[in-house]
């Protein structure tokens, strides 16, 4: 059995780690997986570091150097309908159906007869819906044989399309971690070295400095509770288009003695951080899954995440691991932060609770879903 996964870029390590293991244990099971990256990396991702090779243990074609976007769409097209052509295979996936060159994959793959899949990281609170967008995603989904997606709520948003249940094959979300990570080092952090208090909350905030992640709602909530605990503390890592203004509004709070930025980091450094911290805030608007929110977890650190990340029913034990709160309602982001302060008392038993959630979340199992997947939908006539 032959499977081309296509994937937009080649930047992402968390695909990096799964794709790895598909490669690994595909050819025992009898299917022979080849890997298409259609770029290297896109514009929104260049102020967050380069490609890691070292997490693509796996042969790929690359279609395009550099950015996403440097190829104009005409080559984009007529790239994927070329590799399409000239490896032929029994199973297609497709990277998503939201560009023009996704429908073009699709409409080659009809003409060539081959059964065709896609991934769907949406979910039905993502983004507002239009009717325009939804009668075409409709259709989409009708000509397609298969749909990988992560997440319960992903899995609702294709059903709520009309998509048979048996044609979805769920798979976890993992997250790639550094090399040489190990549970039993993040345990004996907390057993030895943990030393965090209730009365001074230490917060983290991982990702990119953009309007969708709602961090004017996390600077105003923060700057509530530092009333109450004056030693709290805020970091924010990443990079992005507001980093300038936010930057401005908090020296405008008079709040630079407790708001860090730390800028962009790697993942090494930032679970020195998770290990340090109180909670990560994942305060976003819009959110299909929120991947740092498994790797917090991966680190024994719990978080408090916003009700539009797709991963709440999946990794946000509420009283467990986190907290979850009402995207936009900075009151309830309030309470929520207030609340896990107290994870602080108890910190290794909340480790070993976030410990045993991500245990489910492995690219091995995420590998194993996306293999079983494929079987099914290749020996699948109807």
């Amino acid at each position: 059995m032959r499977v081309a996964i296509y994937h937009n870029i080649l930047w992402s390590k968390y695909k990096g780690v799964v794709f790895s293991q598909v490669h690994l244990h595909g050819e025992p099971r009898g299917i022979t997986p080849s890997f298409i990256q259609i770029a290297e990396t896109e514009e929104i991702r260049l102020g967050l570091g380069g490609v890691d090779l070292s997490y693509h243990q796996y042969p790929f074609r690359l279609l395009f150097r550099g950015s996403y976007g440097n190829a104009p769409l005409i080559r984009r097209i007529g790239a994927l309908a070329r590799d399409l052509y000239k490896h032929p295979v029994d199973l297609v996936i497709m990277p998503g159906y939201h560009r023009a060159e996704y429908w073009a994959m699709l409409a080659v793959c009809i003409v060539l007869g081959r059964k065709r899949a896609v991934f769907c990281d949406s979910t039905s609170i993502d983004r507002p819906r239009v009717a325009w967008r939804d009668l075409a995603k409709r259709w989409f989904f009708g000509l397609c044989n298969g749909f990988f997606c992560y997440g319960i709520r992903s899995k609702e948003y294709l059903m709520s399309y009309g998509v048979s249940e048996s044609k979805i094959a769920y798979r976890c979300q993992a997250a790639a971690l550094p090399h040489g990570y190990s549970t039993d080092k993040v345990l004996s952090h907390y057993q030895l070295n943990w030393d965090g208090r209730a009365d001074e909350p230490h917060f983290l905030y991982v990702g990119r400095l953009s309007s969708e992640k709602g961090l004017e709602d996390l600077l105003a909530a923060f700057c509530i509770l530092y009333e109450r605990f004056p030693k709290a503390r805020l970091d924010l890592v990443g990079a992005g288009s507001l980093a300038d203004q936010l930057k401005r509004r908090v020296t405008n709070l008079k709040m630079t003695q407790a708001i860090s930025f730390l800028g962009s980091r790697s993942l090494e450094d930032i679970a020195v951080l998770f290990e340090r911290c109180t909670a990560l805030v994942l305060p976003s608007h819009s959110e299909p899954w929120g991947l740092v929110v498994n790797e917090a977890l991966s680190y024994g650190c719990p978080v408090v995440v916003s009700s539009a990340c797709g991963c709440i029913p999946d990794l946000v034990r509420d009283g467990l691991t986190g907290y979850s709160f009402e995207v936009g309602d900075v009151d309830d982001l309030v309470k929520a932060m207030e609340a896990v302060r107290h994870f602080s008392d108890n910190r290794e038993a909340v480790a070993r609770n976030c410990l045993d959630v991500m245990s489910e979340y492995t690219p091995e199992r995420a590998s194993s879903q996306i293999l079983d997947g494929c079987v099914r939908m290749v020996e699948n006539t109807g």
